[in-house]
């Protein structure tokens, strides 16, 4: 009779870690979700916006330059290119960050 009254006491221990297996299973599913469609619009929107911003005031401090100091050469085009420069760096250097950020969340999932 000894034996029958551990029979239950194993089946409930097999269920409880049955549960707690699946549970283990759901919150890494949830936290290694990949990124929807909104991150990565909003990812080009912040993208485009970090190259756009710094062209756009190169060209308005070329173009004001252009009208209150004539000289031989534009400054709209010059400080319009140095701003898209800029910009292209900028945006490298956050993309750049941001994957690292990625990598390393990536990694301590996994561990």
């Amino acid at each position: 009779m000894d034996n029958e009254s551990e029979k239950p006491l194993k089946q409930h221990a097999d269920f409880a870690e049955q549960v707690g297996t699946k549970a283990a299973r759901m919150l890494k599913a949830q936290r290694n979700t990949t990124p929807g469609i909104w991150f990565g619009l909003g990812m080009m929107g912040l993208i485009g916006w970090s190259i756009v911003v710094p062209t756009l005031l190169g060209a308005a401090l070329g173009h004001w330059l252009d009208k209150h100091h004539v000289g031989s050469h534009s400054w709209t085009l010059a400080l319009l290119i140095a701003g898209l420069i800029l910009g292209c760096f900028n945006a490298w250097h956050w993309v750049t960050k941001e994957e690292q950020a990625m990598r390393k969340e990536q990694e301590e999932n996994d561990e």
